[in-house]
């Protein structure tokens, strides 16, 4: 796909560039469209309460400083009179200000309307509407009323237009003593031409400089964020070829490390699998290549030589095909194991029995070598577990030790129980394991001393097989060792 091969680089300048004009064009809209709108609602907002001030004020002894000073506060118009018209208090504070140009009739029209509409009355002018005469016709057909009594000319000295908008509130308010008095407010509710036209090129300015600045951050955020991105994915080019010796080095930011550092521990981890299949190769080829000379050389010394066909020369051949036979039931054993395709088939037995069963099955090979093989228990305990696979993890444990028990051929097992849990030892008396190689001796054919030498009994596989069924038993296991003393492998079941 054509996106994907744009480089992260690029994608993350993108993405800031775009959130920059999507916030360009949301100020925009807010600046030359909606404007006006915000400022009305702001205004009226103003208006409500500035209204509910004055008249919470209006039965103070210092009512008319109080109206003075809410009227400055809020740049308004305020008159207070009472329900004939006779102004109370008022305050001028704006220049384009209508009700301090209002006759008082005209008031009397205004307090007339607000009486009628329950105690409230609202008038929002602008342009034409900023007309009072076309006020006093709309409330009511003033001039109808009194044309009769005045002369036609009588609103000729009626405030001038303006181009501004504002809005007059009347509200008659009942005092404390049952008296009504009427608040009238006046505020220019559309801002200023000049303000306008001040803001859209202060706009302008605006605009340009988050233009110039987005660019040059986007360019150094993107660069910043991909350098340790580009990097490491350059290693892990030189990792995928096969180069184990690649180090990925990112200290940019707390991601990045971290993914370096995992990096480095695969890269390792990597690095010691391909070490441990190729010994693996070596070893495997190894041990079916002796059984297999071993059965040719004698099959053809039996073939070849009149004599040689002696149960002893028969017997060499099938010990060597059991071996190979062993060898590769435990490959496959491994292989079912770490696949996860073995299934266990757990029952209640005498772990105790079938630990005394595995070792009869080294009593001749005990007496004919001389080892020893020495097993202490207090009492024989029952588990719930696979008792076939069980059987091969003592099996296993034994034979490591007999390879392993040096001069000595001697091997202790211990049964020991603390509480519900049972603990199963198997000691040999050999050479011992260093404590940085101990975590590796349950690796495939690995060995301390990576000299490769055919193992007394076994297959070189049965310690990896242990550390498979254990782990699918989820039970407890490990293994302590000192050099020149030994080493221990132990598990731990709970007792039913």
């Amino acid at each position: 796909m054509k996106h994907e091969r744009i480089g992260i680089k690029w994608k993350i300048f993108l993405y800031l560039l775009g959130f920059t004009a999507f916030l360009l064009v949301l100020l925009w809209v807010i600046q030359t469209v909606y404007l006006e709108d915000f400022y009305k609602t702001i205004k009226k907002n103003e208006l409500e309460n500035a209204l509910d001030n004055v008249k919470s004020v209006l039965e103070d002894e210092d009512a008319e400083e109080a109206v003075e000073l809410i009227a400055s506060s809020y740049d308004i118009c305020v008159v207070v009179t009472d329900i004939y018209g006779n102004q109370l208090y008022s305050s001028d504070q704006n220049m384009q200000c209508s009700i301090h140009k209002l006759r008082k009739d005209q008031l009397k029209d205004i307090i007339e309307q607000a009486v009628i509409n329950d105690g409230s009355y609202s008038i929002e002018s602008g342009n034409d509407d900023n007309n009072i005469l076309k006020h006093d016709m709309e409330m009511g057909g003033y001039f109808d009323r009194y044309n009769d009594r005045f002369e036609p000319d009588r609103f000729n000295n009626m405030p001038d237009h303006t181009d501004a908008e504002s809005t007059i509130r009347a509200d008659v308010v009942t005092l404390s003593n049952d008296r009504e008095v009427v608040v009238m407010i006046n505020t220019i509710i559309t801002p200023v031409d000049a303000t306008v036209h001040t803001l859209r090129i202060q706009l302008i300015y605006i605009s340009v400089i988050m233009v110039v600045l987005s660019l040059v951050l986007a360019l150094i955020i993107s660069w910043r964020i991909s350098k340790p991105i580009v990097k490491i994915n350059e290693s892990a080019k030189k990792l995928g070829e096969g180069d184990y010796d690649v180090q990925f080095d990112g200290t940019s930011y707390k991601e990045v490390a971290e993914l370096s550092k995992t990096l480095n521990q695969t890269t390792e981890e990597l690095a010691k699998a391909e070490g441990l299949q190729r010994e693996l190769l070596a070893n495997v080829s190894h041990d079916l290549r002796t059984p297999l000379t071993m059965i040719t050389a004698y099959s053809e010394v039996m073939r070849d030589l009149p004599g040689e066909n002696t149960p002893e020369n028969v017997q060499v051949i099938i010990d060597e095909a059991k071996r190979l036979t062993n060898l590769v039931n435990d490959l496959l054993d491994v292989s079912k194991l770490q696949a996860g395709v073995s299934q266990l088939e757990l029952k209640e037995y005498d772990l105790t029995n079938s630990i005394e069963t595995v070792l009869q099955r080294y009593s001749k090979f005990v007496e004919q070598n001389g080892y020893i093989i020495d097993f202490k228990y207090d009492r024989h305990i029952n588990v719930v577990a696979d008792e076939y696979k069980m059987f091969q993890v003592i099996y296993n444990l034994v034979n490591n030790a007999i390879n392993y028990s040096g001069e000595s051929k001697t091997v202790y097992v211990r049964q020991s129980v603390f509480g519900e849990i049972a603990r199963i030892e198997v000691i040999d008396t050999g050479e011992g394991i260093s404590a940085d190689e101990l975590d590796n001796v349950w690796e495939r054919y690995y060995k301390i001393d990576k000299s490769h030498k055919r193992a007394v009994m076994g297959t070189g596989l049965g310690l990896s097989i242990v550390k498979n069924i254990l782990k699918l038993h989820n039970v407890q296991f490990g293994v302590s060792s000192e050099p020149e003393k030994g080493t221990t492998f132990w598990f731990e079941m709970k007792i039913v």
